[in-house]
């Protein structure tokens, strides 16, 4: 019954609803930017692409609040944010599962993200980012007991979830 009534409250709109998820994508960021910069937190590899897959959804929550498409377009958007956070939370799950090995399994470090986007063609910078470095199993930060991969796993499903009502549940 709440939902009904929050969902028939005069701002909620689909418009506003895609608002709100861009500017909670924009929050990530700028907290990912204060850990890096102020706490020196330097992001590993698997850190980037986790960032890149929280600007892909901010992008699409914005393009869907200028747009403000109707049922199908909004289906579409609902599909490639989900799309896009799962993504993501595959990239933060393989780094919570290389934080969580033992120290003996942990791969060696490896060069740069810079050095290898440079250096290699994409896809063989694809398989060694994915197959992890020793800074990407180590546990720098943590809040609550949880380290910042997991807390990226948790947005991820928090804004796949929230795009998918947000953009197909029926608002008057």
């Amino acid at each position: 019954m709440a939902l009904k009534q929050l969902a028939n409250h005069s701002l909620m709109t689909h418009r506003n609803i895609n608002v709100a998820g861009f500017f909670s994508c924009v929050a990530l960021m700028l907290y990912a930017l204060y850990a890096q910069i102020f706490l020196n937190l330097a992001p590993c590899p698997l850190c980037v692409l986790q960032r890149v897959g929280v600007v892909v959804v901010g992008l699409l929550f914005l393009l869907a609040a200028i747009q403000n498409p109707g049922v199908t377009g909004r289906r579409i958007y609902a599909g490639l944010m989900a799309l896009v956070s799962f993504g993501g939370a595959g990239v933060a799950a393989r780094h919570i599962w290389l934080q969580n090995l033992p120290a003996e399994d942990v791969p060696a470090c490896g060069p740069g993200l810079d050095f290898m986007l440079d250096t290699f063609p994409l896809s063989d910078v694809l398989a060694m980012v994915f197959s992890g470095s020793g800074e990407c199993a180590e546990i720098s930060w943590m809040f609550l007991g949880l380290s910042m991969p997991v807390w990226v796993l948790i947005a991820f499903l928090g804004l796949s979830i929230y795009a998918i009502w947000g953009n197909l549940v029926s608002l008057r």
